[in-house]
């Protein structure tokens, strides 16, 4: 009898949640099979099988555990159960395996893609999913297919679907009214670290934002003219992402105090820009650094943005992935935020709020037009940088998103050509 104990994941981390068991009381499990899945405060991780053998579980779900507590232990002395093939090793499993990993990742990789794109619903997946008559009221009252209650089988949305929805407008059809009933539900320790975190970087700095807008319709024509070409070439979406990034690294090359943190009584520097990106993970958010962002292309950012968004929505972050940022890009725009305030992730001392794009009227020229327009937002320690480099970053950004022929030098190349 072995015994499988919660390994170390980190020097601060004292406690683990068992959040859930991938293999039963009593079932044989080979070697290296996943048997359960454990929460830090900082992530998700796995724990394996050490010995082939029969399974005795010790901790329930939900449960608290220590470093080093026996998690569970496997009899390896007990008999294989007739018909259950021996696993293979890993270097003779079939090469087509990597085709499926990739197939199972490959929709969570174009949503990471995607999440910086607006959402539509195509007409044909509407009327897949209604009666002909409930289509046609759905189209004629333009009602949102995703607030109708299906009744029909295989959640087929029926004529009298669509009349509820738009009798009762403002809640889900069948729901009973003026209920009182709550319900407890215990903290996850990531969640709990995210709420200490929050506490301590309101309450620790001092902390300002600076606001100011930037017109996307250069980037969105060269996305448009390119994004075919881009994705064929490098097998990704040309996202918003990669252009706020290079942007990004480019003004804190220029206003390092953007770019350090205080610890103790000294000020860090860092010559290197490791993004961190704020993702919302199925358990709560998360930020997972992109690092040495200044010296990747743009093709190399959408692919880490894609690899480390769809590792945070599969909950398969490592520690390392998460640990060492020296600045934070946030995307509120996705879920349909114009503006706000985000909030700075600690130690570091500037965070970027990207919101959503809205067409709106702008005076160019003397002529009132209407322009894609995206408010951005510096939240920094006033601690560290002072006003003057908090807008002056800022508005540098805005430079290079509105002129972005000079991402690829950081200035304009007319410029560089005559060295001015």
């Amino acid at each position: 009898m072995i015994e499988i104990k919660v390994p170390a994941v980190g020097e601060s981390i004292n406690e683990v949640t068992l959040v859930k068991w991938l293999k039963k009381e009593g079932q044989y499990v080979e070697r290296d099979e996943v048997l359960a899945e454990l929460e830090s405060e900082k992530a998700t991780f796995e724990v394996n099988a050490e010995k082939a053998g029969t399974l005795k579980t010790l901790g329930k779900e939900g449960d608290t555990l220590k470093i080093g507590d026996v998690l569970a232990r496997i009899d390896e002395t007990a008999a294989r159960p007739e018909g259950q093939p021996a696993a293979e090793p890993a270097a003779t499993r079939p090469a087509a395996e990597p085709a499926a990993t990739q197939a199972t990742t490959q929709p969570a990789a174009q949503a990471a893609a995607s999440a910086t794109q607006p959402a539509s619903q195509p007409a044909a997946a509407t009327a897949a999913k209604a009666t002909p008559v409930a289509a046609a009221i759905i189209t004629d009252k333009k009602v949102d297919a995703a607030s109708i209650t299906p009744s029909g089988a295989n959640g087929k949305i029926l004529k009298h679907d669509v009349l509820d929805a738009l009798n009762h407008p403002g809640r889900t059809p069948g729901k009973e009214l003026f209920t009182r009933q709550e319900r407890r539900e215990k903290m996850s320790n990531l969640r709990k670290t995210i709420s200490r975190r929050l506490v301590e970087a309101k309450n620790t700095t001092a902390m300002l934002t600076t606001f100011n807008e930037v017109d996307m319709s250069a980037i969105m024509a060269l996305r448009t003219k390119y994004k075919d070409k881009f994705k064929e070439r490098h097998g990704v979406n040309l996202g918003f992402m990669s252009f706020f990034t290079k942007a990004t690294c480019y003004a804190l090359q220029e206003w390092p105090a953007v770019n350090a943190y205080i610890d103790g009584d000294e000020l860090v520097y860092h010559d290197y820009c490791d993004i961190s990106i704020a993702v919302s993970a199925p358990k709560g958010l998360v930020v997972p650094v992109i690092r040495n962002a200044e010296s990747l292309s743009m093709a190399d950012i959408e692919k880490k943005v894609v690899e480390l968004a769809t590792k945070a929505r599969d909950n398969k972050l490592s520690m390392e992935e998460m640990q060492g940022g020296t600045f934070t890009i946030t995307n509120g725009g996705v879920f349909g935020s114009l503006m706000s305030t985000p909030i700075i992730n600690i130690p570091q001392s500037a965070i970027l709020g990207m919101h959503k794009i809205e067409e709106r009227a702008v005076v160019v020229g003397g002529q009132i037009v209407a322009r894609p327009m995206m408010y951005l937002a510096v939240s920094y320690d006033h601690r560290v940088i002072d006003g003057r480099e908090s807008v002056s970053f800022l508005v540098r950004i805005k430079d290079l998103l509105e002129n972005p022929d000079q991402l690829l030098f950081g200035k304009d190349p007319v410029k560089a050509l005559l060295e001015l």
